[in-house]
């Protein structure tokens, strides 16, 4: 069976490299028993991929079922999965079959696996090894004959080293990995999920299509896309619903793209003064914010206490001074009498110069953005050792907008 015919059959929509060679290893792996663990991030469809595995297997006309080891509580995952005795516990009115009971013969997805309890996983362990599992409350052994697919958005190598993952059942998991690429990792299959969604929702609602001009295409393949498949599915429904016109360009699609999707690095303030629309719209930024602010704030301090202790009547003959001493510290009393009343004794002349004034202020540290936007690329870059993809994705831009920083900054990888 050819990728398109699966693509067809299972609704799989999109051509990316990565996305294909998914889809050719999830082949070749259904018609055997091996357990197989899909990664992937949220939203990216991994729950399809179980069930061409399934399908394509020998097992296709014996039970599947789909279960979310996150959605279920730590007190009752054993009993969901490998059932328990009546009494065994507070509630256990009648005895109740697991899931590896009565899937066998079958295949069962464990979606979120990281999200196991080590109790259960050492549990899972048994299973996977042996075929054997006990109920909950009970001393018999117990057979079953189950296929086991699990999926994750988790590091779970990182879980490991954290002890939240046991280190056997990983390797006993991961016998066929299959990793499903991000949305933002198959640019070009956006706008055809997008068209194809778009379609869909039309026929659901009885109305025309939308349809985006070439400014919004290349906007929505810019976009970040967190939520991958499962967000542009959301986006392309709400658009469906709330657009007037349909024929979307690049600022009506922008309504509905969420604010804080922006480059994560310091953003260079507009010719006009003015802020770009995604300035400081996350964390990061308004550290930043934050900290220039702050940096201005104690310069302008340092000027004025100096300018006070040179000429101790200068705060009390100038008013717009003490205004301006009370703008920067708005929360503190302060005290200029003692200054303007003392005068300074001969001694302690000496201690403040003029030439070590301008020497502080001649040593105060740059504030210029881009130096700092370039120092951040540089420090990614060293940390990824070279490896563009790396640090853009550490960064929060695209590989493409690393490209052109380094040009501009003329950094040398």
């Amino acid at each position: 069976m050819d990728l398109q015919t699966i693509k067809n059959r299972f609704g799989i929509i999109g051509n990316s490299p990565a996305l294909n060679y998914a889809l050719q290893v999830a082949v070749q792996v259904a018609n055997t028993d091996l357990t197989v663990l899909i990664v992937g991030e949220s939203g990216v469809g991994k729950e399809a991929f179980s069930h061409i595995i399934h399908s394509l297997s020998a097992r296709k006309h014996n039970p599947f079922i789909a279960v979310n080891c996150g959605a279920i509580p730590e007190g009752t995952i054993d009993s969901e999965l490998f059932g328990h005795e009546k009494g065994s516990f507070t509630g256990a009115v009648d005895s109740r079959k697991g899931y590896f009971e009565t899937v066998n013969g079958g295949t069962i997805f464990l979606d979120e696996i990281g999200e196991m309890p080590l109790g259960t996983q050492a549990r899972l362990l048994r299973v996977l090894e042996s075929g054997e599992f006990i109920r909950v409350g009970s001393s018999k052994v117990q057979k079953t004959d189950v296929r086991v697919i699990a999926a994750t958005n988790r590091d779970l190598l990182q879980q490991v080293e954290q002890n939240k993952f046991r280190e056997d059942l990983y390797y006993r998991l991961n016998t066929v990995p299959i990793r499903v690429p991000a949305l933002r990792d198959r640019k070009e299959d956006i706008v055809t999920l997008f068209r194809k969604f778009a379609v869909d929702f039309a026929e659901r609602y009885r109305t025309a299509p939308v349809q985006l001009d070439d400014e919004a295409r290349q906007r929505l393949t810019s976009y970040h896309f967190p939520g991958n498949v499962r967000e542009l599915k959301n986006l392309a429904e709400q658009i469906s619903v709330l657009s007037v016109d349909k024929q979307v360009n690049a600022k009506a699609l922008e309504r509905f793209l969420p604010q804080n999707n922006g480059s994560r690095l310091p953003v260079l303030a507009s010719a006009s003064g003015g802020h770009p629309p995604h300035e400081f719209a996350n964390e990061r930024e308004i550290l930043y914010k934050l900290f220039f602010d702050m940096k201005k704030d104690v310069t302008e301090l340092k000027r004025l206490f100096f300018e006070v202790v040179q000429n101790p009547s200068a705060l009390q003959q100038n008013p717009a001074m003490m205004a301006q001493v009370a703008e920067l510290h708005p929360h503190n009393d302060f005290a200029p009498p003692v200054l303007m009343h003392h005068t300074p004794q001969p001694a302690a002349q000496p201690v403040i110069l003029n030439n070590d004034i301008h020497d502080h202020e001649e040593v105060e540290e740059s504030l210029n953005i881009m130096d700092k936007e370039k120092e951040l690329i540089i420090k990614a870059l060293k940390k990824h050792k070279g490896k563009r993809k790396d640090a853009a994705s550490d960064l929060g831009i695209s590989e493409r907008t690393l490209y052109r920083k380094l040009k501009e900054y003329n950094i040398d990888e």
